[in-house]
């Protein structure tokens, strides 16, 4: 056996990143930028008000006060979209809405709140410095600044830049297809009747699910029985995709085919990691594209797609920061484990009195999908470790961010 960071490691070592594609701004949520975002304007583009108010020279009102206000001559109505005709002179004033440009001589914005329309004139109760409630050309971004770099994970706050910035669509790295093969005699299809003996194909399906989530496009390719011919026939389909996934069928069964089928087809790279759940784990080449042979188990299958297939995934969308979040917490009961593997625990993480606690979500065998609907976390004790008494604490993998 190979410890989980030499396969990691081995394996992401065969991975290349894919080649990028243009694509409308909408489709690059959750894609990988594979080009550098330069702004062709400032932004904002113009001085503008930050309020509904009165652009004014902040000179003239700074005594102003709700006993004493200022009154000032109002010339004109400014619209969002829209320019002012006339300039701010001394004791003057311009109505102005949130968004509309600065009108000339104008220096500060009171806003509507402290102020009163009196016919042609405006009282003005407060006072305000030069700058105050303006919003200055570029003040945001820079005209050729970079505004998103290379290799960037696009959110919906990155898309407003780039349509701020004019564009369009923009080129991301191309989004992984990832084949998913079931193994097995005992598998029946989820809309099928179970029959005695048989289970149905859950795997499929939850590993779709962590394809999707890293914005891979899964291709459900269905189950191969226990045949050599029809495991060979369902390979080779699968690898029109970019990575190609079986569960079951890498453990040392008779009819545990994956491996045997991988080292005549292809490079078996590796096989057996030193972890607990999903030890049986066949890597390698076939005709140039990476296929993971994982567990059958439910659990033991997500967990090793979680340390090995989604790093790689993400490697081939483009990404940098492939490995999940790590915080530490404070457990909440003890945990015994036999030494020489890593064991990846599913836990629920909690916030009590300031402090991260974990506890476990239930029975970790590598069969118990329940557990896995619970966690929120994997708790993650060390090869060497055997005792972890309450109270000391472990590495949590976040799955799906801090409770």
């Amino acid at each position: 056996m190979i410890s989980v960071d030499e396969a990691r490691e081995r394996i992401l070592s065969e991975i290349t990143p894919l080649p990028p594609e243009e694509v409308p701004i909408l489709d690059a949520l959750g894609r990988t930028l594979a080009e550098e975002v330069r702004s062709d304007v400032d932004i904002p583009p113009f001085d503008n008000s930050a309020m509904d108010g009165y652009a004014v020279r902040a000179a003239d009102v700074e005594i102003a006060t709700a006993e004493a206000p200022v009154v000032l001559e109002v010339l004109e109505d400014v619209a969002a979209g829209y320019v002012a005709t006339n300039r701010v002179g001394e004791g003057q004033a311009i109505r102005i809405m949130t968004g509309a440009p600065l009108p000339e001589g104008a220096d500060g914005i009171v806003m509507v709140e402290f102020t009163e329309r009196t016919g042609s004139g405006v009282n003005i109760f407060k006072g305000v410095r030069k700058g105050e409630s303006v919003r200055y050309a570029g003040e945001d971004v820079r005209e050729g600044e970079v505004v998103l770099a290379q290799g960037k994970l696009l959110k919906p706050g990155d898309i407003g830049m780039l349509a701020s910035t004019g564009r369009a669509a923009v080129r991301v790295f191309r989004q992984p297809r990832v084949a998913i093969l079931s193994t097995g005699d005992e598998l029946v299809d989820v809309g099928e009747p179970l029959a005695p003996g048989k289970i149905r194909n859950s795997n499929a399906y939850s590993l779709a699910a962590q394809a999707l989530e890293v914005s891979a496009i899964p291709v459900i390719l269905g189950i191969a029985r226990d045949r050599r011919d029809d495991l060979v026939e369902k390979l080779e389909k699968g690898l029109e995709a970019d990575i190609l996934i079986t569960s079951g069928g890498v453990s040392v069964g008779d009819y545990d085919l994956v491996k045997q089928v991988l080292a005549e087809q292809g490079e078996m790279l590796l096989w057996k990691v030193a972890m607990k759940p999903g030890k049986p784990l066949a890597f390698g080449i076939v005709k140039g594209k990476p296929l993971f042979g994982l567990p059958g188990y439910p659990t033991s299958s997500m967990i090793s797609f979680d340390q090995f297939v989604r790093p790689a995934i993400l490697k081939m969308g483009g990404r940098k920061d492939l490995l999940r979040p790590e915080i530490e917490a404070i457990l909440d009961e003890r945990i015994t484990k036999k030494q020489g593997r890593r064991y990846f625990l599913r836990g629920i993480l909690e916030r009590r009195d300031g402090e991260l606690h974990a506890k476990l979500a239930g029975s970790q065998k590598s069969g118990a999908l329940k557990s896995m609907t619970l966690a929120d976390a994997l708790l993650v004790i060390g090869e060497e470790v055997t005792l972890v008494e309450p109270g000391e604490r472990v590495t949590a993998q976040l799955l799906y961010g801090l409770p």
